[in-house]
This record gives C-alpha cells, structure tokens and sequence, in this order.
C-alpha cells in the first residue's frame, strides 16, 4: 500500500549535520534537542541519528519526552527542562534523567526524591520565560549547595537561554551569564556543564559556547535565523514532504479555486490536487502562496488550503494522476525547502517541520 502523505526523513542528514556542528564549536560538547518529536522529524530515529553523529547529550521539554525516549531503548545523556508542579521527579532520577531546574521551588521538590537528582540550575538572563531571577540568584545558588551537601542533589550544569535579539542583546546575556557561573563558584558551586547557546547562538557567538551547546533547528539542516547560511555551513534539510497527485483538471481562465473563489485563474492552467492539508500541518496562511514541485516544475497553492488537500496551479506543466508533489525538501534539489512555506505562511522554518502532524507517514532513510 502506497502512502497518501509522506515525510521522508533522511537519518544520515542528521548524523552528518551533528558533525558538522561538532566540528565548528569543538571542543565544546553538543547536546541534539529532540523535543516535539524530533522537530516533526520522530524524537527516537532522530535520536538515534543524532548520537551516530557523535551527539554527546540529548534535550528534550518535558519529562513524558524523556520517559518515551527511556522506553525506546535511547541510553544516552539526557536533559528534560519544562516541569509542571508535581512532576514525576522521583521516577526520573530513578531512569537517570537530568533535571532542568528553573527556581527555589522547583528544586525543593525535586531535592526531596529518595535519590540523588543530577540538576542543571537554570538562570534568567533576559529572554524572561522560566530560570529564577537575578535577585533570587544568590539564594537559589546557596541552596542548591546545602542539597548537594546533604547528597540530595549534584550540580552537573548551570545554564541559560539567549533571546537572539541582535547582536548587543546577545552579549549582553552572556556577560549576564557569565556573572551568574561567578556567583555560583562563589558559593562552592562546581558545574561541569555550562550552557548558554542554542542553534543561532552556538553558530554565531564563539563566546556563548562555554562547555556545550544546545542544537535543535540546525540538526535537521535548517537555519536557526535569517542571516545564518547553513547551506554554506554544509548543514542539509533532513524532512521531504510530498504526496501524490490525486486530480488532475484544466480549467478556464476566470476559474475560482477552492473555499470562497479567494483565488480566482488568471489564465488557462492545469490544476492539480495534492491530499495535504491543515489537518496534516500545512498552514491555511499559505493559501494562495505556498510552492509545490511536480516534475521538476514548480506551482503555487490556489485557493484557501483546506483540512485534507490543497489545489496546486500547475500553469502549463505536463501533471499526471500519480505524480509526486513535493511540498518542500532540500533546496540543492531544485525543490522548495521549508524556509519558501515559513515565507509563505509568514512564519519560521521550526513551525513548518514541528507541525507535521500523525496521518503524515514517517519514512526513515540513511
């Protein structure tokens, strides 16, 4: 049985994206953020795919991520960061789970697990979502050492979240972490691990390494900002989204498309219709503008896209019943790539991957 909705994950992109990046921050370590399902890409292959590419840690958001990681066999050094209150702390210190740790609070209870938790202590240095305060630093830091004292915890890392805010913004973060390791030492903290940067800032920012960095976009080959080349980096897009063609009409010039006529043909055309839509992730912004490639030749969406399909204006392109329509993948293939549908859909290359929903069939090739 053939597949109605495909993403096709190239795993030796991502293994070869992990070297590439291992080479540009070495010697830092590198931690391949798996959350969201591996960004749409499926957290276990791209797990597997990452640690082939010489990952040294994995990142997830929360603990039920890590647990199913756990569960798929996946042994590797593992970070989870985003707690709701009451959060099976216990359960993951027993499955050797490390711990985001991002206020006073939140590290009482996870200091009162019968074993000893392996924290990272998260600090607010301006992107202004989770990590305590700079005011509230110098008590966090001193009760996380009164816990490692009493053997209820270890310190493995210290770290934060650059905001990307430009340049001046940036530095100024890293100055502000920098400030927090300084107090931390002071107190007797030790952290083997101090992290900072994500995929813009390790790429960009040589100063925001420290001792490991945290890559999620850019190990599936996408950039991370507007002004980071991955192309040239070498970095290349591990997701193809495609589909059959499944109707194929020539229409009259004046024809409306779809929902409302939003979109109405400004000559005679072929039309093809492609069973993608926002039911499996495609942005309804995009209607009207997103690009398809049949055969080498590329259209745009006309009309609204629907729940279940979208209807391609393929102009005078030669479109068969069967033919593959690729929505996006690797631009060096002459395909458009998801940063042409973030365009399209005046969002950001991270949502048109992490969006792919489950009647989209996941394919893994090496």
């Amino acid at each position: 049985m053939s597949d109605l909705r495909l993403a096709t994950i190239n795993t030796a992109a991502i293994s070869h994206n992990i070297e590439v990046l291992r080479a540009l921050v070495a010697p830092v370590k590198v931690m391949a953020v798996v959350k969201a399902d591996g960004y749409g890409h499926g957290a276990f292959a791209s797990a597997r795919a990452a640690l082939a590419g010489g990952a040294d840690w994995l990142g997830v958001a929360d603990l039920n991520e890590a647990f199913a990681l756990r569960a798929a066999g996946i042994d590797a050094p593992l970070l989870a960061w985003l707690h709701q209150p009451g959060a099976a702390f216990g359960d993951a210190v027993r499955a050797d789970i490390d711990l985001g740790v991002s206020s006073l609070a939140q590290l009482t209870e996870v200091a009162a697990t019968s074993d000893t938790a392996f924290v990272h202590l998260k600090v607010d240095t301006g992107l202004h979502r989770n990590g305590a305060f700079l005011d509230e630093w110098h008590q966090f830091f001193e009760a996380a050492v009164a816990h490692e004292l009493a053997g209820r915890i270890r310190v493995r890392g210290l770290w934060s979240h650059l905001a990307n805010a430009g340049a001046e913004h940036d530095l100024e973060q890293i100055e502000q972490f920098s400030a927090a390791i300084a107090m931390a030492e002071s107190v007797g903290l030790r952290p083997e691990l101090r992290h900072l940067a994500a995929s813009e800032g390790a790429i960009k920012h040589p100063a925001a390494r420290f001792d490991l960095v945290r890559v999620g976009i850019s190990s599936y080959g996408l950039s991370p900002a507007t002004d980071v080349d991955v192309a040239a980096l070498g970095l290349v897009p591990a997701m193809t989204l495609s589909a059959p063609v499944i109707s194929v009409k020539r229409v009259k010039a004046g024809s409306g498309v779809s929902y409302g006529y939003a979109y109405r043909c400004e000559r005679d055309t072929t039309l093809a219709l492609v069973p993608l839509g926002y039911g499996d992730g495609i942005p309804r912004q995009a209607s009207n503008r997103g690009p398809v490639s049949i055969n080498g030749a590329v259209g745009r969406v006309a009309g609204r896209v629907a729940m279940d399909q979208i209807v391609v204006d393929m102009a005078d392109a030669t479109v068969a019943i069967g033919d593959e329509a690729i929505l996006f993948g690797d631009p060096a293939a002459s395909v458009p790539s998801a940063d042409d549908w973030a365009e399209a859909a005046d969002t950001i290359n991270y949502e048109i991957v992490t969006r792919i929903g489950p009647r989209v069939t996941r394919r893994y090739e090496s």
